[in-house]
Order: structure tokens, then sequence, then C-alpha cells
């Protein structure tokens, strides 16, 4: 198993397969590296090195018990980038992960880094004037509890059966189930996670960046997507339909081909 530790003792496992141009996907909330195997699979055949990387807590990753918050996942991310000496990366954030991403880049800037793809991941998870791209139903008044229980289903967007439907084939590619973690250790990083506003960093990305959204996301709006593009000359957006939350299920090849296509204009 292929493992680096971060400067604060952590051991992080990460996957390594393929050569040529490197991409690194970093997976959601209590998602590991398994979820994404079909885009792994399909970035390597195009001729990519892939790497994919489990948040500490999450996949096979060591769970301490400190760390909890995206500035440090930020950090994790500069250590593990650093340990392989990888240039030139294009960073691929499901979720989470894109703020995952964007903590790295407002800590660290654009070195190491030929671009950016973000997938379904609202910059401001709180809902206020003048952005009502958030998560539904959270605001300022209620960002303190609206967590407790863990994420909350909206009744929006795609039906969970459907994306059910959909996940035989990552599990046939797998030959397993994903692994996916306890949200219970990590609650403080949920809420870390509800209460940051990214739109400043992305204002200020100075490499390539693509922000795909499910059209029918359970979690937000699409249009948070276009909006976040709209604050960076070199962002882009593209919006999948019959596509909830989990895109790299829903539609595993559009979000493989566009990845790609991303990646070999760089």
């Amino acid at each position: 198993m292929s493992t680096i530790a971060t400067n604060d003792g952590v051991t992080l496992h990460y996957t390594d397969e393929g050569g040529g141009p490197v991409i690194v996907l970093i997976p959601g909330f209590t998602a590991s590296v398994d979820s994404w195997e079909l885009q792994r699979l399909a970035l390597v055949k195009d001729g990519y090195r892939v790497l994919a990387l489990d948040r500490r807590g999450h996949g096979d990753s060591e769970t301490p018990a400190w760390g909890w918050r995206l500035s440090r996942h930020g950090k994790d991310l500069h250590d593990f980038l650093h340990a392989l000496d990888l240039r030139r990366v294009v960073l691929v954030g499901g979720s989470m992960g894109a703020s995952t991403i964007w903590a790295y880049y407002d800590l660290y800037g654009p070195d190491r880094l030929a671009g950016i793809v973000t997938v379904d991941q609202t910059p401001r998870l709180i809902n206020e004037a003048g952005w009502e791209h958030g998560f539904y139903g959270l605001t300022a008044d209620n960002a303190g509890t609206f967590f407790a229980d863990g994420v909350p289903l909206t009744g929006k967007g795609l039906s969970f059966e459907t994306t059910a439907e959909r996940l035989p084939r990552l599990v046939e590619a797998l030959g397993r189930p994903p692994k996916n973690a306890d949200w219970r250790p990590m609650a403080a990083l949920l809420q870390d996670h509800a209460n940051q506003d990214w739109r400043d960093v992305i204002a200020r990305i100075s490499v390539p960046s693509l922000f795909l959204a499910g059209h029918d996301s359970q979690l937000w709006p699409w249009a948070h997507a276009t909006d976040a593009a709209a604050l960076n000359d070199l962002a882009e957006a593209l919006i999948l339909e019959d596509c909830g939350h989990a895109m790299n299920i829903d539609q595993a090849d559009e979000v493989s081909q566009a990845i790609s296509t991303f990646a070999s204009a760089l």
C-alpha cells in the first residue's frame, strides 16, 4: 500500500497508476479513492498518470484525533504533492475534495499546478442575499446546527434510487463495494466546510479551472458552477444532465471525458 506522512505525523494512503501528464483525484466527504475508480480506469487508458488521495479519516488513511479543518486538508495535499515531487498537476476534487483544493490554493498558490477541476461543489454553502446557490435550506441562522446529524436529505434533485441503480458498475470495476468512512468522527470537518466561502480564492486562481455540476444535484442548484466560473476569466463551467451530486457515478463516462478533454488542452 502506498503512503506518505504529513508534517503532523498522519499517514495518508494513495493510489498511483499509469504514465504521462499527472492527474490527482481527491474524493469528497466520507468517500475514498474507490469512488474515482471508473475515472481512474478511463484516464489511465487516455495516457495519464492518475493518482488518488485518501484524505485523513477517509479510506485507508489514518484517522487522527486532530486536523479536522479544511486548512489542514489543504496542507495535507501540499505534503502529498511535495512528497512525490509532482509538478504540472491537474487537481480534480469531488464535493469536499474541491474545497480541499481551494484550501490548498489559498495557502500555496499555483505552484505545481497546471489546472483545477471541481466536481459539484458550491463555493459557498450558506445561502444569503446575492448568493442562492448554497446547500438547500442552509442559512446563517441555522448554520450552527444544520449538520448536527450529518448531511440531511433535501428532497431535491435526482432520486437516490437512480444513483443506486448506477452504482453496480462501480462495484463491478472494484470487485467489491466502495469504502466509505463514518462521518461522526469528522463532524468538526463538516461544520468547518459549511462555514467556508471560497469565492475570493476562485477569483484569484491563475491556472485554468473547470467547474462541473450535476443539473439535478440533491444538495444545491447547478448555477453555483456558472456563477463561480464567472468570477475568473480562466474558468469555465459544464453542466451535465440527468446527473445528481455523485457525478462520477451518475454520469461516469461524461465526467471522465470532461476531465480528459480539459487536461489535454493545458
